[in-house]
């Protein structure tokens, strides 16, 4: 065989190394018998003798007990009375067999070691194991169960895990998960419940949401009307109750004059799709000349019809005191409401106001305020021809 191809190892080309004395087949000193010299893979396939056929083993498989020798030492079997008792694996670990071991003082071979049950508790017991301590320390232990008293151990907390349970730390976590949760939600990663709610899903959502609440507010969202009066005969002669209710009375010395009165006015209400509802519509009048206020008056509660052109009736109350009868406003109502007969050509002076009406429409937040004036209007009475 080659030189490159020789193996290094002695032990392959038969050479038997053991320091086990037990495992010592040959006298110290002694030469081993010769055997040939055989290839490593012909015991593998039993085709020719392999090394171990010096030892007559028979012809084979190579992993086989003649193969390779057993470095381990086989127990002799033990002798004695043991072999006639049965045979308990457990009677060595529970202290309840023979202790075949003497290592460390544990007993000799052969022997039992009887350890001794725990004793169960009871009262006698208790009491019994209570008087003998007290005979050895001296003292008188009292009735009922010894008090031992030991030390409360103190908190073994790190800073970390203290500040983790403050609330403070506590709401920052909370914090931390709501932002975190945020920014997950604003990539578009996940939805507010699960895997809906997307960031497009809201937004398409709220989108909706928004065209259909505008449809509806553009049908349901009352529309301020226009008002008119006529301006020929702006006010009237004032029904019943209202009209016995308000005295008829102008004064010289003092100077002041008061009468009832009712406009007729007439809404537009075609930007509405609903009745439009009032909860109150208050008028105030006032002089056109002098912008001094000469009349208050209420509706109250009511309804008109939608896209039509309903009229409102505002019973007014026409009240005003001056210092003495030179007073501007004074003169203008008292020249408008004198009897003809005494007035040269049979014409009077007609009055001239503006009306302000302060509107609280139903479904709207505040009041909405229209105005309107008359130049050219008459007086709703005509004084006696003795008032002077």
């Amino acid at each position: 065989m080659d030189y490159d191809r020789k193996s290094t190892v002695s032990s392959f080309y038969g050479g038997r190394r053991s320091g086990d004395a037990l495992n010592a087949d040959f006298p110290a000193g002694a030469a081993p018998p010769a055997r040939p010299r055989v290839e490593s893979t012909s015991s593998f396939y039993g085709d020719r003798n392999s090394r171990a056929d010096v030892y007559d083993a028979p012809p084979g498989a190579g992993y086989n007990q003649n193969s390779f020798f057993d470095a381990g030492r086989t127990e002799p079997v033990k002798g004695g009375g043991d072999e006639q008792a049965a045979w308990d694996v457990y009677a060595d670990f529970n202290n309840a067999g023979p202790k075949y071991s003497t290592a460390f003082g544990m007993g000799d071979t052969g022997s039992y070691r009887q350890v001794p049950s725990p004793t169960p508790y009871s009262p006698q017991t208790a009491g019994f194991a209570k008087q003998s301590a007290a005979s050895l320390t001296g003292e008188q232990q009292p009735g009922g169960v010894e008090m031992v008293t030991v030390p409360a151990l103190g908190p073994e907390w790190k800073a970390d895990e203290l500040h983790d349970m403050s609330k403070k730390a506590k709401r920052e976590e909370k914090m931390e998960n709501i932002s975190s949760k945020w920014k997950a939600w604003n990539r578009g990663q996940t939805g507010l419940c699960g895997r809906h709610f997307t960031r497009r899903f809201t937004a398409w959502l709220i989108f909706g949401l928004c065209v259909a609440i505008g449809l509806v507010l553009a049908f349901t969202i009352p529309r301020v009307p226009a008002f008119s009066t006529n301006q020929i005969e702006p006010i009237s002669s004032a029904t019943a109750p209202f009209n016995t209710t308000v005295p008829t009375e102008f004064s010289r010395s003092p100077a002041n004059f008061s009468f009832p009165g009712m406009m007729k006015l007439q809404a537009d209400t075609g930007g509405n799709f609903l009745p439009l509802t009032f909860n109150n519509i208050h008028g105030t009048v006032f002089d056109l000349t002098t912008n001094r206020e000469v009349a208050t008056g209420d509706t109250g509660h009511l309804t008109v019809p939608a896209k039509q052109f309903p009229v409102v009736n505002l019973n007014l109350n026409f009240t005003y005191s001056a210092v003495n009868d030179s007073d501007i406003t004074w003169n203008n109502w008292y020249n408008a409401c004198k009897n003809k007969a005494v007035v040269s050509g049979g014409v009077r002076q007609s009055v001239q106001f503006r009306l302000v009406l302060d509107l609280d429409i139903a479904g709207l937040i505040g009041k909405r305020s229209a105005s309107t004036e008359v130049t050219d209007g008459a007086c709703p009475i005509e004084l006696p021809t003795t008032s002077v």
